[in-house]
């Protein structure tokens, strides 16, 4: 739940730029380090673009929304603003050259080229050993994968380029000058190794990419500096310094997610859901590897255990096919017709292949129910009620992972995100794990952004006072477990199908 900052003066103001997969916002938050009021100042669509090519990411249009949103912080908030931070997905990169020009548009993660290069990757380097150094296990998405491909590719790009910066690393350069790469983005790229925060020269070299435009690495919640002149000219930003706040979002997530203690156990529900727990040291044991976990850095020198899950891809993909098809159904209309559907008609993995990829989703699920011999659905509600709970069983299969490679039990699930809004999906969790969910903040991503920029500038001790912040400032809801022996029965199904 947003504050209400109009009501409430405070003596600070900071601003998030929070840009996920297919939508970008500008945030401005107040606050009195009491208590915190976020705003949204601007808000704008960030589609894939399909070229002759593949698909690319319109970094310029994100960087002409994120000027533009500075500049109305800045017109409303005027000298109270402190700094800047970004946050975006993973993986994704683009390449300068010599003059530190952009060369090309960044491919989407989501690009077809990944096709074949898992099996060229490991023909260099088995996947245990990329493993055993990065702590990252192979997926279609990872930055490793689309460098390979470039590099096999042939195309002039890689071999002019001079430096490679990951999406928010691009834009923090074009705002201030300097190019550097912040550490929990690079760590989705599984180039890093976990345990120094450095690149992992070794898994470089054996995918034969130039060592060279691997540079300086910055833990988060580095001062960047100020931005560029043209920068203050056209936003009004002077001496507002951009912050390399976590600029991974899921690492931002995970920061703005108030746990502590032993009680570590998270969910960041978005287009992506991303299950883990908070520690200290990367697992990378080859039971971890089986069972397909990462190993991603986080604030504070912490390691971010976690595997990702579809999430709320497939309602999204079955909500953009539908208004395709000439019926745009908001998504609170979707979730009242998924909940007055039957429950445990059928289920699907969330994360088998076919849905990977965008287009035709009613269709893909459809399909999946009549290969594994199940009833198929015909009805809208019966397809979105199908993905929730398929996903709610998706998650107690990750959550029973683990805790059988932690040795940990757990209490209650810290849920953050906008998929918590989804109340369907939210009780389906509490349900299907059989423990608490605690469901806040939605914002988790924004302020996790915010919090790193307000230790980094000096304005909190810690994160552990970042958290206690978050707390005081918005609604949580809990969510208790029921029905589990009718959910312990699905979830024998669902193993059944291939969950």
């Amino acid at each position: 739940m947003l504050g209400n900052a109009r009501s409430h003066m405070s003596k600070k103001t900071f601003i998030a730029v929070d840009l996920g997969a297919g939508s970008g916002r500008v945030m401005a938050a107040k606050t009195d380090f009491t208590k915190l009021y976020l705003e949204e100042v601007h808000r704008f669509d960030n589609p894939g673009t399909e070229l002759p090519g593949g698909s690319f990411w319109n970094v310029l249009g994100l960087y002409r929304e994120i000027i533009e949103g500075i500049r109305r912080a800045v017109e409303e908030h005027g000298e109270r603003v402190v700094s800047i931070g970004i946050d975006t997905w993973g993986c994704d990169f683009g390449f300068l050259d010599g003059n530190g020009e952009l060369l090309g548009l960044p491919h989407q993660y989501r690009d077809p080229r990944f096709a074949g290069m898992a099996e060229a990757m490991h023909g260099r380097m088995p996947e245990a050993e990329v493993y055993a150094r990065t702590g990252v296990k192979t997926n279609f998405y990872n930055t490793s994968l689309h460098l390979l491909a470039a590099s096999l590719g042939g195309g002039p790009a890689l071999r002019e380029a001079k430096r490679l910066l990951f999406v928010p690393d691009l834009l923090s350069y074009w705002l201030t000058g300097r190019a550097v790469v912040e550490r929990t983005v690079a760590s989705t790229s599984q180039l890093l190794d976990p345990r120094t925060g450095d690149w992992s020269r070794e898994v470089i070299e054996a995918l034969g990419l130039p060592q060279e435009v691997f540079g300086e690495i910055v833990a988060p919640g580095t001062v960047l500096g100020p931005l560029r002149d043209e920068v203050v000219r056209l936003t009004g930003a002077k001496d507002v310094p951009l912050v390399a706040s976590a600029s991974h979002d899921t690492a931002a997530a995970v920061a703005g997610i108030p746990m502590s203690g032993d009680d570590r156990l998270w969910l960041s529900s978005g287009t992506w859901s991303i299950m883990g727990i908070e520690m200290e040291e990367p697992v990378t044991t080859p039971e971890a590897l089986a069972l397909g976990f990462c190993n991603e850095l986080g604030v504070n020198g912490s390691v971010r255990f976690l595997k990702n899950i579809a999430g709320l891809w497939l309602i999204q993909e079955c909500k953009r096919q539908w208004a395709l098809d000439g019926e745009d159904i908001d998504y609170a209309g979707l979730a009242e017709l998924a909940k007055e559907s039957e429950p445990f008609s059928a289920f699907i993995d969330p994360d088998a292949p076919e849905f990977a990829t965008p287009g035709g989703m009613p269709e893909k699920i459809r399909a999946f129910c009549e290969r594994t011999g199940q009833t198929v659905p015909r009805k809208k509600g019966c397809i979105l009620r199908i993905a929730t709970e398929s996903l709610a069983l998706k998650y107690r299969k990750v959550y029973q992972d683990i805790r059988a490679l932690t040795g940990r039990d757990f209490q209650r699930l810290h849920a953050g995100g906008g998929g918590i809004q989804n109340e369907l999906l939210s009780q389906a969790t509490a349900d299907a794990l059989g423990i608490e969910v605690v469901a806040g903040p939605v914002e988790a991503t924004s302020c996790g952004n915010l919090i790193t920029q307000m230790i980094a500038t000096g304005h909190l001790p810690d994160l552990a006072a970042g958290r206690e912040l978050i707390l005081r400032s918005f609604q949580f809801r809990r969510f208790q477990p029921s029905d589990t022996a009718a959910w312990d029965a699905a979830y024998e199904r669902f193993l059944k199908i291939g969950g």
